[in-house]
């Protein structure tokens, strides 16, 4: 069951020039699993200009997805050529209404479900999108039903008609867990350190933010092997926790710490015993607590700063 959501980073994009001199950031899509939180497909492409956006990125990882999976995304994805694009695949999504149509959503209209939820019909515009090819708009179906229902304070929109396989409560619970994908960026960029990438050229920069996934991966796998021994879920294992206890690991042994070392099933206990706690209802301010340091941006090559010191001294007064 994968879920999707989109992350703008500060990564350099492939083919831009140097560091520091204007580099253009790096939009990331990811696919990541919502049962092992493993990373299935990632896009990446600039922030700006034709292709860049989410919706983009996204198909382009469309075959990533299996029949019958379901997709969970925010409220940018809910839209009419990626529900179709979807069902002919035989995948269901369910995605959070987005806000421009929240005051024309009328619940008496189409066909009734309960309170707040029912079946609408939506028709394909008249007017191809420019992004689009002729032969992807004339394969598009002229109308689809989706269902919107009103649960938890959010507006859901999604191809999972019937009510009685997929009941209101069922659809709550579920995309209340999309929550999981904003806690695996986190990992990824904070925990793993893939905020601030090191190398000084394209394409060594893609190559760094592969490595990062790769690993990211890997961690995962130690967290599936240790909940299977556990007879947990892997969610519930510390992803931290494992870092840590891998990062020991290597250092205790001599063989660098191989997925093949006859004590592994030592480290897999030692992983499984830190679980994390229950995180209902999560929602966090979009701000950052730590305040940065009163100093400015490095903008040069550090030698030459060097020197201008050497000559000038340290600024005065801080900028």
């Amino acid at each position: 069951m994968p879920d999707t959501a989109a992350n703008q980073a500060a990564y350099p994009q492939p083919g831009s020039q140097k560091p520091g001199l204007g580099f253009p950031l790096c939009r990331m899509v990811s696919i990541i699993c919502l049962g092992s939180g493993a990373l299935l497909d990632m896009a990446s492409g600039p922030c700006k200009g034709k292709g860049s956006d989410e919706q983009t990125l996204l198909r382009s990882m469309l075959n990533t997805l299996q029949t019958d999976d379901i997709l969970l995304g925010d409220a940018f994805y809910a839209t009419y050529f990626l529900l179709c694009a979807l069902k002919d695949k035989g995948v269901d999504g369910v995605f959070e209404q987005h806000g421009s149509r929240r005051l024309t959503t009328d619940f008496s209209q189409g066909e009734l479900l309960g309170t707040r939820d029912h079946i609408i019909t939506i028709h394909k515009s008249k007017k191809k999108p420019d992004w689009m090819a002729q032969d992807e708009y004339d394969h598009a179906p002229d109308t689809l039903k989706v269902r919107e229902l009103k649960t938890g304070g959010k507006i859901l929109v999604t191809t999972l008609l019937c009510p009685q396989k997929t009941a209101k409560v069922a659809l709550r619970k579920l995309y209340k867990e999309r929550w999981h994908i904003e806690v695996d960026f986190r990992n990824i960029k904070t925990t793993m350190g893939m905020e601030t990438l090191s190398c000084r050229t394209p394409e060594m920069v893609e190559k760094e933010m592969w490595i990062y996934l790769l690993a990211y991966n890997l961690i995962r796998l130690l967290m599936a092997q240790s909940a299977l021994l556990a007879d947990i879920m892997p969610r519930q294992i510390s992803f931290k926790h494992t870092v840590q206890l891998w990062i020991a690991w290597q250092g205790r042994n001599d063989d660098h710490g191989r997925f093949t070392h006859p004590n592994m099933g030592e480290l897999f206990t030692l992983i499984a015993q830190r679980q994390v706690g229950k995180r209902p209802g999560r929602m966090e301010p979009r701000a950052v607590k730590r305040r940065p340091k009163p100093f400015p941006l490095l903008t040069k090559p550090r030698t030459q700063a060097r020197e201008e010191i050497r000559k000038n001294g340290h600024p005065k007064k801080l900028k």
